[in-house]
């Protein structure tokens, strides 16, 4: 027990009970799940499987210490005297973000300031020199969050945010972040025993999580580097022995995976990415638009989008719903079509009943994620046999 330590993994709004059964399954142990992070304990090889692993965290932190601070100057003193050595040599180099809910500290810019003037006067004071500033990649990436008087910091272990996989070579105008998509697809509750369809796939992120999540293949197998790699305790032997023993569990996936969109372009990113994710195999997609087509065979379909919002797009919404609905009515039998969306005036005209709504944030944008069953024959057919 002496090697686990506690961990923070943060996500995004609504996606806490994903994560806390996403750390259960993968063996992380006393989890508990808060507000856009949920905490588990683990060892250092628990921390790198959850690094390469987890699809709906965005970072893994590794809380070093918690103190009370009133001031300023509690600040400065508290972070003074920890032992930075340990973490970090003097001719190396680090980067501070800060997060404040705090009534005594307003600013997370000027947090972060301070706490960076502590650690380099520590070290000019007993080293006789000081680590740099690097904000792109440095030696070690601090995490200063302070909640009223408690502030606690962290050791970030992801580096960049998680839902940077590698595999994004190319996005569109409003590409959905992976970590949403990823979330997405398991909340729509798809499982890869049935075909998947995007019909407006843009990048291909959400066919790219879906496939990963049929076939069980790590999410962050294509990243180029993680912040522990940096560490004095980088382990890289058992970083291959964690990589490798997550790709033994990935499995065969034995239906179709369809994306469609109506932009050259957009089909054109879209292949380029899966061909980075090594996806080629399950995902095909194909220049279409969606309101042309029907669907193909009789055999479930689960079908999950993310349409025009009209944030970005000049699109008349109204219309733009309308047709969703219509196609889905008209060409999509025997299939649970889940999408998202921001534009709530526009969901209205869909025209259909959702059998579910999940209220959930794109970014800053308050959005719902919805279900519409589309029954083979009549809803009352259904009921009758």
């Amino acid at each position: 027990m002496e090697n686990n330590y506690k961990m923070v993994a943060k996500t995004l709004f609504g996606f806490e009970d994903l994560l806390e059964k996403e750390l259960i399954q993968l063996g992380a142990m006393d989890v508990k799940k808060g507000v856009r992070n949920v905490s588990f304990v683990g060892d250092l090889g628990f921390m790198y499987k959850a690094n390469l692993a987890l699809r709906t965290a965005i970072k893994i932190l590794k809380p070093i210490t918690s103190f009370r601070v009133m001031t300023e100057q509690d600040l400065y003193d508290q972070v003074y005297k920890m032992p930075w050595d340990k973490y970090l040599k003097p001719t190396g180099s680090l980067a501070i973000d800060a997060t404040v809910h705090s009534k005594n500290f307003t600013h997370s810019k000027y947090v972060a300031l301070k706490t960076k003037d502590a650690i380099v006067d520590k070290f000019r004071n007993t080293d006789g020199q000081r680590p740099n500033i690097d904000l792109r990649f440095p030696d070690v990436k601090i995490n200063v969050h302070i909640d009223r008087q408690t502030c606690t910091i962290s050791l970030d272990s992801s580096g960049e945010s998680l839902h940077k996989r590698g595999y994004k070579s190319a996005t569109n105008i409003a590409p959905i972040n992976e970590v949403l998509a990823a979330g997405l697809v398991m909340l729509s509750g798809w499982d890869g025993q049935c075909d998947f369809m995007d019909p407006m796939c843009g990048s291909a992120t959400i066919l790219a999580e879906a496939a990963m999540i049929a076939c069980n293949i790590p999410p962050n197998l294509m990243r180029k580097e993680f912040a522990f790699e940096r560490w004095q305790d980088w382990d890289v032997d058992l970083f291959e022995k964690i990589e490798e023993s997550l790709l033994k569990k990935t499995r065969d996936f034995h239906h179709k995976m369809i994306g469609y969109d109506k932009s050259p372009s957009a089909i054109a990113k879209a292949k380029a990415n899966i061909k980075n994710a090594h996806l080629e195999e399950f995902i095909s997609v194909s220049h279409e638009d969606f309101f042309k087509t029907e669907k193909e065979g009789d055999k479930k379909l689960h079908i999950l989008f993310n349409p025009p919002y009209g944030e970005r797009l000049d699109i008349d919404m109204e219309s733009f719903y309308k047709a969703i609905g219509d196609t889905l009515k008209q060409g999509y039998p025997g299939t649970d079509a889940w999408f998202i969306t921001s534009n709530l005036e526009a969901l209205k005209h869909v025209g259909l009943r959702p059998s579910r709504k999940i209220h959930l944030f794109n970014a800053k944008l308050e959005s719902r994620l919805v279900k519409y069953v589309m029954y083979e024959g009549s809803k009352k057919a259904k009921y009758n046999n």
